[in-house]
């Protein structure tokens, strides 16, 4: 096979790549209306690790902090709350609506221990939650 034909393969693969990974994101992130069975979307987390605390970042621009519930059950954190669409939407021309929108809530299982204390801190757009150990 010719080096020209082989890197036209390559890049035909790579364009069928592209499209499947823009499909599947499309699918995950397309707005939909929260039901009695679950929120309409997750948000994305980091979880981290330092020798006194748990940290968990969690993106969600456009969400009020202190409008987010946060829970510890047994050894799971759960973030919930509401996107609420801004009002400008109700008489736009809509070109892209990507951020979701509506109920979300996020279950992160935490790494064994205990923990004695959480606070909460927004930065850029991101809720961070700090939990503290417990000695």
């Amino acid at each position: 096979m010719h080096p020209f034909q082989r890197r036209r393969l390559t890049w035909s693969a790579a364009l069928a790549a592209f499209a499947e990974a823009d499909l599947l994101r499309r699918r995950a992130f397309s707005p939909r209306i929260a039901d009695a069975q679950g929120p309409a979307w997750e948000p994305p987390v980091d979880v981290l690790e330092t020798d006194d605390e748990i940290l968990i970042l969690t993106a969600m621009p456009g969400v009020d902090p202190g409008a987010v519930d946060v829970t510890i059950e047994g050894c799971e954190l759960t973030i919930s709350g509401r996107r609420e669409m801004p009002g400008e939407l109700a008489r736009a021309l809509i070109h892209r609506l990507e951020l979701p929108q509506g109920c979300f809530a996020r279950r992160i299982a935490l790494p064994p221990g205990r923990y004695a204390s959480a606070r909460r801190a927004s930065v850029n757009n991101c809720l961070i939650i700090r939990l503290s150990k417990a000695i």
